[in-house]
């Protein structure tokens, strides 16, 4: 009988036409020749040091055409570790274990499984080129990489924001989510084509891959999406782990890293939050060095705290601490320079502390705030552990919006125009007037600053502008002595004279307070014994007792008798002073 067996002809026809109606796998010999020149050519022919001894396939390392594991894409190798999958206080989306081609992806690079054991093989294959590690080993430990296998919808995008919708993510993107429509590694790597490095399916120069699904609030005007600034070449890379050469060329990953990242929540580049910005802000990419800032005797103490700070915690700072991002928002941070001098309105952000939360001076939140002194509310307000008074005085405060209420007997033109009208400051160097108003940052500031010397309308200083650090205490831009006994001169009290004229405060034929001179001078007695610099709150304080910021220091000033420690406002301009000082009783002495 013949061997061979003649089929009529319909049922060739038929038969025809079902072959035609299966998948024809028709990329095959392109992506044999794309991932032929790149390491996941595993085999004796690969271009990599870690490869076959012996082994000529190419596609035996991962695809299998019978006896696969029912992973798909037809898998040959063995899947189903356990993981620890990535987490973090703002993550909207569900975690849990990976799936889908993300799992087939970590059948190699969670280094449980040596590379040569694949299914189709009774004995693993040889390999040379020892077992995958570096940047490539992600092990099982997923906490400190982008998140997989998590269902990209709709509903995610409303409760997470800035994300892109998710009809994006569809062909033809290259960016692409899978059949249902859950994120995988292949969103961003296309095993099979390494034209973009990393196996990357677009380029990642000024975060093209990562701006596909993250829309992030001011993003657009950002100095850390358009800087054009380089590395001077100074000290270690800022970019280890990038080929950018400019900020905005490495943009989302001058601070973060997608895989192995120093700090796994919100994929930091190092775990210690300062790094991060210490990175570029150490003078050798940014034209100022903050970083040295922090060496001075008074800095906002940002290395004291580590893993205290997230971005979901309240407005009002509950738990002490202080980072970089409590200040400023990197997606938002620009060049613009604010109000300079203040002025008679609300004096412009600087962009620094662009979208930024805030306390307005009403105690409510605000996001993002508008004005310098709502980002200072947040730890100097209402929180449960503001940092207390430097001296005990008659009457104690440590919450800062309560002392610049405009409704105060006296404060600091902060929050609103100062109490005292038309002529009644004579001393004030123009231009400042009655009306202005003063920021936060033209008395707390870098001892370097750029208004540390000088006028208000022509600054002198060189260094970098804020509150970083200062060689004074109370993180002051200038001297401002408050030890009793100390001698008068400008330099001593440079902040005071830095607004305030000095020959109009102590001079004998001044239109102010006429007995400065005696208690500044002769008797040496600081300003900061009688004068509390913010204010004096409504609720304590009275018109009568605390006009022109008056609010004795304890420890200088004591009782006289029995009577309180007060003084009292006689007239438009004359007053009486019921206390002992310097071992003079004045019980009452009148001025």
């Amino acid at each position: 009988m013949s061997r061979f067996f003649t089929y009529p002809k319909a049922f060739v026809f038929a038969g025809v036409l079902m072959l035609l109606a299966l998948p024809i796998w028709l990329p095959v010999e392109p992506v044999y020749a794309e991932i032929a020149t790149t390491k996941h050519n595993l085999s004796v022919s690969g271009p990599g040091t870690r490869k076959s001894t012996n082994e000529a396939e190419v596609c035996v390392f991962c695809h299998a055409p019978h006896n696969s594991s029912p992973s798909g894409q037809l898998w040959n190798r063995r899947v189903g570790a356990s993981y620890t999958p990535y987490t973090s206080s703002t993550r909207k989306s569900i975690a849990g274990q990976p799936n889908g081609a993300s799992l087939l992806c970590l059948s190699c690079h969670d280094g449980t499984i040596a590379l040569g054991e694949v299914r189709s093989r009774g004995t693993a294959i040889s390999m040379a080129g020892g077992a995958m590690s570096g940047n490539s080993l992600l092990g099982t430990d997923l906490s400190n990489d982008h998140p997989v296998s998590f269902v990209y919808d709709a509903a995610l995008v409303s409760s997470r924001g800035e994300l892109a919708s998710p009809a994006t993510l569809a062909r033809p993107s290259k960016v692409r989510l899978d059949g249902s429509n859950r994120m995988q590694c292949t969103a961003c790597h296309d095993p099979h084509d390494n034209a973009n490095g990393k196996f990357l399916v677009v380029a990642n120069t000024s975060s093209a891959l990562c701006n596909t699904c993250h829309i992030k609030n001011y993003w657009t005007g950002s100095d850390h999406r358009n800087s054009t600034r380089t590395w001077n070449g100074a000290g270690t890379t800022p970019w280890p782990h990038t080929s950018g050469t400019t900020v905005a060329a490495n943009a989302c990953e001058n601070c973060h890293r997608p895989h192995t990242a120093g700090g796994g929540q919100r994929l930091l580049n190092y775990a210690t939050e300062e790094s991060n910005c210490f990175n570029c802000h150490n003078g050798n990419v940014a034209a100022k060095n903050i970083q040295s800032e922090f060496n001075k005797a008074y800095t906002h103490r940002v290395a004291f705290y580590a893993g205290t700070h997230d971005p979901s915690e309240p407005a009002s700072v509950s738990s002490t601490h202080v980072e970089c991002v409590d200040c400023h928002n990197p997606h938002a941070v620009n060049a613009a320079t604010g109000s300079i001098p203040a002025v008679t309105t609300t004096p412009a952000l600087a962009g620094s502390m662009s979208g930024v939360r805030g306390i307005n001076i009403s105690g409510t939140e605000v996001n993002p705030a508008t004005t310098e002194y709502e980002i200072c509310f947040r730890c100097h307000a209402d929180g449960a552990n503001t940092p207390t008074p430097r001296f005990a005085r008659v009457i104690s405060q440590n919450n800062k919006r309560l002392e610049f209420q405009t409704s105060n007997p006296s404060h600091h033109a902060v929050a609103g125009a100062g109490v005292s009208t038309g002529t009644r400051v004579p001393s004030l160097i123009s231009p400042w007037t009655a009306t202005s108003r003063v920021k936060c940052t033209d008395c707390h500031n870098n001892n370097t600053g750029l208004y540390s010397s000088g006028t208000p309308s022509a600054p002198t200083g060189t260094g970098p502008n804020g509150p970083h650090g200062s060689t004074y205490a109370n993180l002051l831009e200038r001297q401002y002595v408050t030890t009793d006994n100390s001698s008068e001169s400008a330099a001593n009290y440079a902040l005071c004279y830095k607004c305030h004229n000095r020959s109009s405060i102590i001079g004998t034929g001044t239109n102010s307070f006429k007995e400065h001179n005696k208690h500044i001078v002769s008797v040496r007695t600081p300003c900061s014994v009688c004068h509390d610099p913010h204010g004096i709150s409504s609720t304590q304080g009275t018109a009568l007792s605390n006009s022109r910021l008056i609010n004795f220091r304890t420890d200088v000033v004591t009782k006289s008798g029995t009577q309180a420690i007060r003084w009292e406002r006689v007239g438009t301009t004359g007053g009486r002073c019921y206390l002992v000082c310097h071992g003079e009783n004045h019980n009452p002495l009148s001025y």
